[in-house]
């Protein structure tokens, strides 16, 4: 449930999107009459109402899953306070200068900051946050946690670079794909890999003992 919760701004973008593109003139109306008054210019470049509705539908997604975290009276977990973030600003120059560029970098600069978060919460505050967030879940040596965030801090700097040659090498049709099922599909491979080190190293533990 978690995971649908987790990709919902990310499903509802790739189905505007689709959507829009499959109905052209509507879309072009829709983007006019709905993002008109917050474009730059006013105007909606026709080949750019896809990715200008899609866009607007995650920035609304992803607010509604803040609103729905805190009408519930729970924490809003940092990542997806930075999530949001992210999406307003590079969602919201994508729509005011109708330019899909920063869209695109979008991904890539919300892997490089968890990266980033990981290093600095290592080096600034001697803190390994991968530990502190599953600490209670796996109880594996101090050596094994630090292989784990140097695991993830690899994985995120490289995912955007990925995203990046992904989005400026092929359409936007086909990068809007990769966005929810390549980006998906490889951090889920990422996660199996960890899981299988993980386990191996919990059995010899577990044979030591």
């Amino acid at each position: 449930m978690k995971l649908l919760f987790d990709l919902f701004p990310v499903i509802l973008f790739f189905a505007t999107f689709k959507l829009a593109s499959s109905f052209p003139a509507q879309s072009l109306a829709l983007a006019t009459s709905v993002l008109g008054g917050v474009i730059g210019d006013g105007r909606v470049p026709p080949d750019q109402a896809p990715i200008l509705l899609a866009t607007a539908t995650a920035i609304v997604a992803t607010l509604a899953q803040v609103g729905w975290v805190l009408a519930r009276g729970r924490r809003v977990e940092p990542m997806l306070w930075i999530s949001l973030a992210v999406i307003v600003i590079f969602g919201g120059a994508t729509i005011w200068f109708h330019d899909e560029t920063f869209i695109k970098w979008k991904p890539t600069i919300l892997y490089w900051l968890f990266a980033a978060a990981l290093l600095a919460g290592r080096v600034v505050w001697r803190k390994n946050l991968v530990k502190t967030l599953l600490a209670e879940q796996i109880d594996v040596p101090d050596l094994v946690w630090d292989r784990l965030m140097a695991a993830w801090v690899a994985f995120f700097a490289a995912m955007g670079v990925v995203n990046l040659a992904v989005a400026f090498s092929v359409s936007t049709e086909v990068w809007v794909n990769f966005k929810l099922f390549g980006l998906f599909g490889l951090t889920l491979a990422f996660m199996l890999g960890l899981g299988i080190y993980l386990s191996r190293h919990m059995k010899e533990e577990a044979t030591d003992a």
